[in-house]
């Protein structure tokens, strides 16, 4: 079969919240743009689901009326708090702050939905292509354009944008590295039904027990009585300790006293689905000649939390923004691209060093129970976790040693 040629100005390979965002943010740009992407969308994504306070801001400055739309949605469950577990199981319960122009603590909401949503926006501006079930098959950097081929068409294009996940092929055709296992998170979800404990609380949850230090198991609850459930731990942990993430997650759902009463009548929906986290814990070329990479595929993922989406939105915007000058200037070298390297980190290497820094005092459980104590028993201390949420500036103190002794001796 003949292949279709197809000649724009930027080609987006991923149609998940970071190509999408791209695609929005240029659609004024007067730049004919596609987006590729091997699925048919609406389709899963493995994920937590839970979409942070972040994520509702970038959407508001991709578009207010996208911003509005999303809050008007329904297949979504506000978050109206986080509840810690202990190492040694003890609950710490943390309100977000509420703000009366919107929800401040944001949600969870599978990713069929989300992404679908985000790429409905799309959908409706007159200069984006949308080609969906295309896997990219070869990539070509010329000294004049990128050419891109899938199944059915041929398409050549001034600058590439790779916003197509961990397992981006941009990323590992120009820019080839091995998997860095201090850098990176195995995960699982896995969707249940009946879960108990969950109804009306609209709390999310995260367990730090020490079988998955440092890392957590996640409750993130759903509509219609389902929940997300998942484990993520550092992928170099899991290979030092031989640890089997299916087994874990089986053995603690049901065997920990926390959790065996309440899943004892829950009904599983899936196996468990593995999926990689590329962590945003260490810098790395995010551009070349005549590309640039987006969200999970610039491992933009926060190395704490494990949140990926109000990144990879952020970085949609800046792409775009970068794209615009690109064409200004009629420059698409690496050099020039550096730019765009450097916005990114800009806007996200202070909270991703210290997001670094507060995965590795996950290694001292007995910290954790401290910590988690010392608030159960004071209004103040509960409310500054609270302010830390939300302020990286406040953050950055849970990672210094003199927090830890102002908290034991006060």
């Amino acid at each position: 079969m003949a292949l279709t040629e197809l000649e724009v100005d930027i080609a987006i390979v991923g149609a998940g919240p970071a190509g999408c965002a791209a695609a929005l943010s240029l659609a004024d740009s007067g730049l004919s743009v596609v987006i590729l992407d091997k699925d048919k969308f609406p389709r899963d994504k493995i994920c937590g689901d839970a979409l942070s306070a972040d994520v509702v801001n970038q959407l508001y400055k991709l578009n207010r009326e996208i911003g509005d739309s999303f809050l008007r949605t329904t297949r979504k469950h506000q978050a109206k708090g986080i509840r810690f577990y202990a190492p040694n199981g003890n609950p710490l319960d943390i309100s977000f702050q509420q703000k009366q122009s919107k929800p401040k603590g944001g949600f969870v909401m599978e990713r069929f939905n989300f992404d679908h949503f985000i790429m409905e926006q799309v959908r409706a501006e007159a200069n984006c292509r949308i080609l969906e079930g295309q896997k990219i098959s070869g990539i070509t950097v010329l000294p004049d354009a990128v050419e891109l081929g899938t199944p059915a068409y041929a398409i050549r294009a001034k600058m590439a944008l790779g916003a197509d996940g961990a397992n981006s092929i941009l990323n590992r055709t120009l820019v080839p590295a091995k998997i860095d296992r201090n850098h990176h998170s195995g995960g699982l979800r896995q969707y249940f039904e009946n879960v108990r404990g969950m109804q009306g609380e609209g709390y999310i949850e995260l367990h730090f027990y020490k079988e998955i230090l440092p890392g957590y198991l996640w409750i993130f609850p759903l509509p219609n009585n389902r929940a997300n459930v998942g484990i993520g731990m550092l992928s170099r942990k899991i290979s030092e300790r031989n640890i089997d993430l299916k087994a874990t997650l089986h053995q603690l759902l049901k065997g920990h006293p926390n959790l065996k009463f309440r899943f004892k009548d829950a009904t599983p929906l899936e196996t468990p689905k593995g999926f990689g986290l590329p962590l945003g814990s260490k810098k790395r070329k995010l551009s070349g000649d005549r590309f640039l990479l987006l969200g999970d595929a610039a491992s933009l993922i926060d190395p704490f939390t494990g949140e990926g989406i109000g990144n990879a939105i952020r970085s949609g915007r800046l792409a775009a923004a970068h794209c615009r000058a690109a064409f200004k200037e009629n420059r698409f070298d690496a050099d020039f691209n550096l730019r765009y390297d450097n916005a990114i980190y800009k806007a996200v290497w202070k909270e991703m060093q210290v997001s670094r820094q507060l995965q590795h005092l996950l290694k001292f459980p007995w910290l954790f129970n401290f910590i988690v104590k010392k608030a159960s028993r004071n209004t103040s201390v509960q409310l500054l976790l609270t302010a830390m949420l939300d302020d990286i500036d406040l953050k950055r103190e849970l990672a210094k040693p003199g927090f830890y002794l102002k908290l034991f001796f006060r």
